[in-house]
């Protein structure tokens, strides 16, 4: 068994065209850059790519096989250099079940299912062409079809307040909206962490997964998994979310929950955090974006978690780390090769050797977690003091 890299929610920004796939993602976050990117510099061995239902996106990934830069895995999925691309889906949920709009990502292991599946998704939205678009079915419906097809169905980001399960889809339960045994992971977002959601009971069942949500280059690997495989194709990763035949996720990568930008209560008209109480004491404001870190406690029902889960490792990516730029991010890449290996291989001492001593010390606190950090709110990302 060996363990592999792993993020599942990454966006294309544009086509090779120019087409606009998410419109929030940065241009330069087109496919090809997003696998090179992947391969060459984070150290990826899986990611998912969650817009390849968009025709563009799909009629590049069959460029990219009848050129031979990439090729179609037996057991799913497809490879490009050293990184195995999922083709994924993000879709938003919106129908008479749901108090407010729910994000979920669909995972397909052969472009031929993908296909199929944005064929027949296009007949309930409005642009088969766009990221994250409201698909006018339910929700079961919509689990039946990634089923039927052989697919990986993910609720996304679900503590999020806004567009995701429980911080707008439900008051209390995902039965409200989804058959349970419908779905095969749970992705946290940001803004929590494994020690905050194990106290929820329905969600004892399912593997937590964590990924980046990138919307741009740099934000590929933010949050990642190390997982325990044979290979890296899509038949192994159902097993790891399985925990079945002995593979398993080994370990959660992701930001200090408290670096996200919905970890705490904040005044919706001026970014203030606030606590207890019904007005904003800056500005006056009645109206707040509620934190995650409450919404997790209203959820949370078990004094005592029965399931034993990986450890949630607290990492502060390079690029958040004051101090760090693109240069001194380039000149650790040449010395070491990829992300994965400064955050997991290289030692204090190696690092002194490329960057100033200073630097090298907070890149090493960064990657055990205890850098000091001011909470994030209302949507606004925390920051790392120095």
């Amino acid at each position: 068994m060996e363990n592999y890299y792993v993020d599942l929610h990454i966006h294309i920004g544009r086509t090779e065209s120019g087409r606009a796939v998410k419109i929030t993602g940065s241009k330069e976050l087109t496919l090809k850059n997003i696998l090179k990117t992947a391969s060459s510099q984070k150290g990826l061995d899986i990611i998912g790519v969650i817009d390849c239902h968009s025709p563009e996106v799909i009629k590049e990934i069959e460029q990219l096989i009848e050129e031979g830069s990439m090729g179609a895995l037996s057991e799913g999925g497809l490879r490009f250099e050293n990184t195995t691309l999922i083709p994924g889906s993000e879709i938003e949920i919106f129908d008479e079940h749901c108090k407010g709009p729910i994000h979920v990502l669909a995972f397909f292991p052969t472009l031929d299912l993908m296909k199929e599946f944005s064929g027949w998704m296009a007949e309930f939205v409005k642009n088969i062409h766009l990221s994250s678009q409201r698909i006018y079915c339910d929700g079961e419906t919509l689990q039946d079809k990634v089923r039927e097809l052989g697919g990986l169905f993910i609720p996304a980001h679900v503590f999020t307040p806004f567009k995701s399960l429980y911080g707008k889809g439900v008051e209390k339960s995902l039965t409200e909206v989804f058959d349970p045994d419908k779905i095969d992971a749970i992705e946290l977002g940001l803004s929590s962490d494994t020690y905050m959601a194990q106290g929820i009971s329905e969600l004892e069942r399912y593997t937590f997964v964590t990924n980046s949500d990138a919307h741009s280059l740099g934000k590929l690997a933010r949050e990642y998994q190390k997982v325990q495989m044979e290979e890296p194709n899509f038949r192994e990763l159902v097993f790891a979310l399985q925990e079945a035949q002995g593979r398993k996720i080994a370990a959660n990568y992701g930001l200090n929950p408290r670096l996200g930008k919905y970890f705490s209560t904040a005044c919706q008209a001026c970014g203030e955090r606030v606590g207890h109480g019904d007005v904003c004491p800056k500005c006056g404001s009645r109206e707040f974006v509620k934190g995650i870190s409450i919404r997790i406690r209203e959820l949370s029902d078990l004094k005592q978690p029965t399931r034993t889960r990986p450890p949630y490792i607290h990492q502060v990516p390079l690029d958040f780390i004051p101090g760090i730029g693109k240069k001194t991010i380039q000149r650790l890449l040449e010395a070491f090769g990829t992300e994965m290996a400064i955050l997991h291989e290289v030692s204090l001492e190696q690092l002194e050797e490329v960057v100033p001593g200073k630097i090298a010390k907070m890149i090493d606190l960064a990657r055990k977690g205890e850098l000091t950090i001011a909470e994030g709110g209302g949507g606004v990302y925390g920051k790392v003091l120095e």
